[in-house]
């Protein structure tokens, strides 16, 4: 099996190809984004060791770059940041799997495992622009619009927009925005997610006769489809 990895740490890299190796693994070692990014897209590898923090070209873009090119190789996401948000968006920048340092080598090697032995799938490239009814979410330019005028958010009204829109007809609730937008734990007392979810309602709403979100009672907010 052909492994590529990705990481700056020298010493993390060579522990790293040292027990892959011994696993009976072909190991290509590199240690910089755009490194990354050539073996990457020139050689097909059976699974790739990305570390997120890398130089030149970080991780998340060498993984978004990836996906937009068509590859479907497994790639195990790598990374010191272990916040709820930094593993939602290495997940769905194309990550397979996120692990965290440090790491047993054991339980790298058993998810490896599991990458390597799922049925390959066609990559389809990165979505950037969601789309609910009028509404439209540029990821990349984080640029907002209703019925094509565009709208001024704050970049946490944008990030809750994002996640009612990537969740549209699902329920969310107040703890899983708290979770997914501010990285909080469940605390009864704040009304932090009310006080957004009020702005960005107006926000959105202002010229419009329909109500963009919708207020489940007793359960959360939803965008709806239709």
């Amino acid at each position: 099996m052909k492994i590529l990895i990705a990481e700056d740490d020298r010493e993390t890299a060579d522990y790293l190809a040292k027990g892959l190796t011994e696993s009976g693994m072909n190991v290509t070692v590199v240690a910089n984004g755009p490194d990354a990014l050539f073996h990457a897209t020139q050689q097909q590898f059976d699974a790739i060791i990305l570390d997120r923090m890398l130089p030149a070209i970080d991780g998340l873009a060498v993984l978004r770059m990836i996906r937009a090119g068509g590859i479907a190789t497994p790639v195990l996401l790598l990374t010191a940041m272990a916040k709820i948000a930094d593993r939602v968006e290495g997940l769905e920048s194309g990550a397979d799997d996120y692990l965290v340092k440090p790491f047993a080598f054991s339980e790298l090697r058993a998810r490896l495992n599991v990458l390597i032995r799922r049925p390959a799938t066609s990559a389809m490239p990165a979505e950037t622009v969601l789309r609910v009814r009028d509404l439209e979410l540029d990821l990349r330019r984080r640029r907002v619009t209703r019925g094509g005028s565009p709208i001024d958010l704050q970049p946490r009204e944008v990030l809750m927009l994002e996640e009612l829109m990537r969740n549209s007809d699902r329920v969310m609730t107040k703890t899983m925005l708290l979770e997914r937008v501010w990285e909080f734990d469940f605390d009864p007392r704040t009304n932090i997610v009310e006080t957004h979810i009020s702005r960005l309602r107006a926000k959105l709403n202002a010229g419009f006769d329909t109500d963009a979100i919708l207020t489940v009672r007793g359960a959360g907010y939803t965008i709806r489809t239709e």
